[in-house]
């Protein structure tokens, strides 16, 4: 006679919990799987991809570190921003200068929000102000208004050095152009420097440029920027910014706190170099302007465009150039005038 098993209920009841309790097991680590997975595959690369190949290879002949400090220096009429990185020697060097794509406003500074002006002056970007998440790919914001700006009264906030090739109030140098500094940017702030200079000018501030420019309203500004220009130029050291009287000094040794609107200390004497320097640069300026030399100023229009991509966008038109420009094809702001773009360092008239 055959010999049938009968589990005692209880045992079933017991199983069927054990077997539950391992699907749900189960099902609980494929979810969390799921979720690891997918978080790792929405992880943005575009932040932390390395320093382009051929830069760090710049980087390497120059006798620099990848985390070693950086400066900034953006100039508005030949649309041209510079990356200078210091070299085995302490100093500052150009690493690499790249055409931007578009700025918009004028020659200038940024006074109040919605003018669309690019802004102008000397500013400090930190780690916190770097944004991987931009919607032009990467971007940094210059952290306008600085101190000087605010008690001036200026607002805007968001003024930033980003991507693609669109700009309202903003610097635009491209997806490629921006992933470059960006990354740079990056190792150098990892590398222990606490903010990165940015130096933003309204042209190279050149004897003939400050003579051609010397009926602008903002020329008593701009020859301020200009003491700041100077040291660098000379000493090829970042220059201490500070602010008194309204207006922006260097290499002051102000009291900490000291508001941007009091009356600035007797000035200290200057270094030799630098003083020779200015001097030559004020007479040069005095030559130009006596022996009618000196070029008068362009009318303004809206912004400015590198002339390498303003041929591109004569040539193939600002769909093409939005391509060009940026990987999700964000439209060129403005691009009547950027064609009709007065600052074109070519431009003699």
């Amino acid at each position: 006679m055959a010999l049938v098993l009968r589990p005692n209920p209880t045992d079933w009841c017991r199983l069927l919990k054990l077997w539950s309790r391992i699907i749900a097991f189960a099902a609980m680590a494929a979810a969390l799987a799921g979720c690891m997975t997918a978080g790792v595959l929405d992880i943005d690369q575009k932040a932390v991809q390395p320093i382009p190949a051929a830069l760090k290879a710049e980087i390497s002949k120059r006798s620099m570190s990848p985390s070693s400090p950086i400066l900034v220096r953006i100039f508005k009429q030949e649309s041209e921003l510079e990356i200078w990185k210091q070299d085995k020697t302490g100093r500052y060097a150009l690493l690499k200068t790249y055409p931007m794509c578009r700025w918009s406003g004028k020659l200038g500074p940024k006074m109040k929000t919605g003018d669309r002006q690019a802004p102008e002056g000397f500013y400090h970007v930190s780690a916190g102000m770097l944004n991987p998440k931009s919607e032009y790919y990467l971007s940094f914001n210059l952290g306008f208004p600085n101190r000087l700006e605010a008690a001036l009264g200026y607002t805007g906030e968001a003024l930033m050095v980003h991507g693609a090739c669109s700009s309202s109030g903003c610097y635009a140098l491209t997806d490629e152009g921006v992933a470059g500094i960006y990354a740079v940017a990056r190792e150098a702030l990892k590398g222990g420097q606490q903010s990165f200079q940015v130096q933003a000018f309204p042209f190279r501030m050149t004897p003939r440029n400050m003579a051609k420019y010397r009926d602008d309203p903002n020329y008593a500004f701009w020859t301020d920027l200009k003491r700041g220009y100077d040291i660098f130029e000379v000493s090829r050291r970042q220059p201490q910014v500070g602010y008194c009287g309204g207006r922006y000094v260097f290499d002051a040794n102000l009291p900490a706190g000291t508001s941007p609107l009091a009356m600035c200390p007797p000035a200290a004497g200057l270094d030799a170099a630098l003083m020779a320097r200015q001097q030559s640069d004020e007479r040069a300026v005095a030559t130009l302007v006596s022996s009618g030399t000196a070029l008068s100023a362009h009318a303004y229009s809206d912004g400015g465009m590198h002339p390498s991509f303003r041929k591109l966008l004569e040539r193939s038109g600002p769909d093409a150039l939005a391509k060009r420009t940026s990987l999700t094809s964000v439209p060129i702001s403005r691009p009547a005038a950027a064609l009709a773009d007065p600052h074109d360092p070519r431009r003699e008239d």
